[in-house]
């Protein structure tokens, strides 16, 4: 029990100097200023080529969204994450030395081992897999949908609603991405700062009021086009749990028969059924799954 006392208090202590040392320094995998550089750069492109051009710069819930971009992307891992991943990882190797095991016996390949590229290509590819597979959970479990409405209460689409989620999410995504990567255990922090930037980058144009679907790379990746119709209110009967589950890429959506786009999507209503009485308020909508009936 020590142990995880004194995880705890390393978790904390550790992300706090990490955060405070993002905010005071800067560097090219800095996050703090890699954030706010993206948003700025996406919202601009939102300013210049507005697909809804009747649309407001502040669109309806903006500033909300921006809370919700930095307390989701900073202040909720100092408040649960960190540690609840590290515990994560410390309960999972206890269990397996139990079994006299250990991740090693797991782990199929070192990605140091590869070359940068192919090795930064298989991260890439299994991280975006496992979270598309996880997004369709969100979906397709009421449990798991009642965390997830809070990002599907957008009514008006902007590049800040990409952050936009509820705080038992990330812990849900983490969870179930761990074990995949420790079994192609060995990626690198440089690794890990790229696919969080494209990752990040494509996620804030996926939710832009940006008209574009990179043309024939639109069955590669995801993109604005794409994903308004993950957000539409009303889907066809075959959809009824969801559409369009893509993070970075669309391909997967493509191969397992989940895309979805009829037509222009740039009126859409966007929503789920009963938005209306969805709380308004942070609190409100943080306390919403737990009070929900």
């Amino acid at each position: 029990m020590n142990k995880y006392i004194d995880l705890f208090k390393d978790s904390y202590q550790g992300y706090f100097n990490y955060l405070l040392s993002e905010i005071t320094s800067f560097h090219w995998d800095n996050y703090f200023y890699g954030l706010i550089i993206v948003s700025l750069v996406v919202w601009g492109l939102e300013i210049l080529f507005p697909w809804r051009k009747d649309q407001k710069i502040f669109r309806k819930d903006f500033w909300q969204d921006i809370f919700y971009m930095f307390f989701n992307f900073f202040l909720l891992n100092l408040i649960v994450l960190i540690f609840l991943s590290n515990t994560t990882e410390m309960l999972f190797n206890d269990a397996l030395s139990f079994v006299n095991l250990s991740l090693e016996d797991f782990q199929l390949l070192d990605l140091n081992a590869l070359p940068f590229g192919v090795g930064l290509l298989i991260f890439f590819l299994v991280s975006d897999f496992v979270q598309w597979n996880t997004h369709r959970l969100l979906h397709r479990f009421p449990f798991l949908w009642n965390f997830h409405k809070l990002h599907h209460s957008v009514k008006e689409m902007g590049f800040a609603a990409h952050l936009r989620y509820h705080w038992m999410e990330p812990i849900v995504y983490k969870s179930i991405l761990y074990i995949p990567l420790a079994i192609i255990g060995g990626f690198q922090v440089e690794q890990v700062a790229i696919v969080h930037f494209f990752a990040l980058t494509v996620g804030h144009l996926n939710h832009a009021n940006l008209g574009w679907d990179y043309g024939i790379l639109k069955y590669v990746f995801n993109n604005p086009k794409m994903h308004i119709w993950h957000h539409a209110k009303e889907l066809p009967e075959k959809s009824k749990y969801g559409a369009n589950y893509g993070i970075s890429l669309s391909i997967w959506d493509y191969l397992f028969n989940t895309d979805h786009i009829p037509y222009d999507g740039r009126d859409i209503e966007l929503g789920f059924e009963e938005d209306e009485k969805f709380p308004k308020t942070f609190l409100r909508q943080e306390g919403y799954p737990f009070t929900k009936d």
